[in-house]
């Protein structure tokens, strides 16, 4: 992956404020929901939001920047052990500033060379890699694990849920870099940004045990819920009479519709709250807030015209008094 600050497009230098708003602007620019026309979309989305992992996260930020992590996140390779980088030698270092060891094939009996055996020697230099052969295991006497030195297989990828999906939970077909395709369970409840981890779906190579496919799930816009939170938010739009008469009203939430009173002389931008018609949360469910928006008939209407103007000449009053 490309280092995390040129994907945001950002300075190292850059402030908190300044990396969490280039990575808003990218992620908005590049939702596989506003390109489905570029199948390249979605893995940008997953590079931007790997980024932000990365250098919007303050303690990973600094990891990264001291060079004790990659681009992905993972732990960047220091060195053996007994080594030291700056050359100088430690405890029972030889000539040059390199450990020394005396090597021996067998016990300290005769015949032995004494000091460490050879697997401690490689234990030492590979954290605890080299395991004695098994017991009538051919080739080399040493079986090395990978250990400290290990291979990243993991595999990433992004994926587009609906909010009803996000909500009770789907089944979901995801294509992979490699070109296989899996049937992916999302949980019930996901939220958009949690990463769903399958085991041993990565890549392979010998020696080395899977790597894990990591599915990051993003919600998309509903096409008239907005989600706050545990919250739900939706515009109700009314008629003019409805506003003025009252009357009862069809509001769709995520269980289907459901029916709401409008009181005598509703104003738009009023606001209802219908418990528990939002997201599940911890101990509970949030709610939906319903929104009226008074809309007038499209085109020009004389009856309403001459009502209002007979109207506005018998009670007029001034909404924006208050402005000053």
């Amino acid at each position: 992956m490309r280092d995390p600050y040129e994907v945001l497009g950002v300075q190292r230098s850059a402030s908190a404020a300044a990396i969490k708003s280039a990575y808003r602007k990218l992620a908005k620019k590049h939702h596989p929901d506003n390109n489905k026309n570029d199948p390249k979309a979605a893995a940008r989305f997953a590079e931007i939001n790997s980024a932000n992992e990365i250098v919007g996260d303050e303690e990973k930020r600094k990891q990264f920047d001291r060079g004790e992590i990659d681009a992905e996140g993972k732990p960047r390779f220091q060195g053996f052990g007994g080594g030291d980088p700056r050359g100088r030698a430690g405890p029972g270092a030889g000539p040059g500033g390199f450990e020394s060891y005396t090597f021996r094939t067998g016990g300290g009996g005769p015949g032995g060379m004494g000091g460490g055996n050879f697997e401690d020697i490689l234990n030492s230099m590979f954290g605890g890699a080299a395991r004695g052969a098994r017991p009538g295991a051919g080739g080399s006497p040493f079986e090395f694990d990978t250990g400290g030195i290990g291979i990243d297989l993991d595999l990433n990828v992004a994926m587009t849920v609906s909010l009803e999906e996000a909500v009770n939970g789907a089944e979901k077909r995801v294509r992979l870099p490699t070109g296989k395709e899996l049937n992916v369970k999302i949980p019930a409840g996901v939220t958009s940004g949690q990463q769903i981890r399958l085991k041993g779906q990565g890549e392979t190579a010998p020696g080395h045990r899977p790597g894990d496919l990591l599915i990051t799930v993003s919600i998309a816009p509903h096409p008239f819920f907005k989600v706050d939170g545990s919250d739900l938010r939706v515009d109700l739009p009314i008629t003019l009479y409805e506003a003025v008469l009252g009357g009862k009203v069809r509001v769709p939430t995520l269980g289907g519709a459901v029916e709401l009173s409008i009181p005598k002389n509703t104003s738009s931008g009023r606001t209802f709250r219908l418990k528990g018609k939002g997201l599940p949360k911890a101990g509970g469910t949030g709610d939906l807030f319903v929104t009226t928006k008074i809309i007038l008939p499209d085109g020009n209407d004389s009856d309403l015209e001459q009502l209002m103007q007979k109207w506005r000449d018998g009670h007029p009053y001034n909404p924006r008094s208050d402005l000053g």
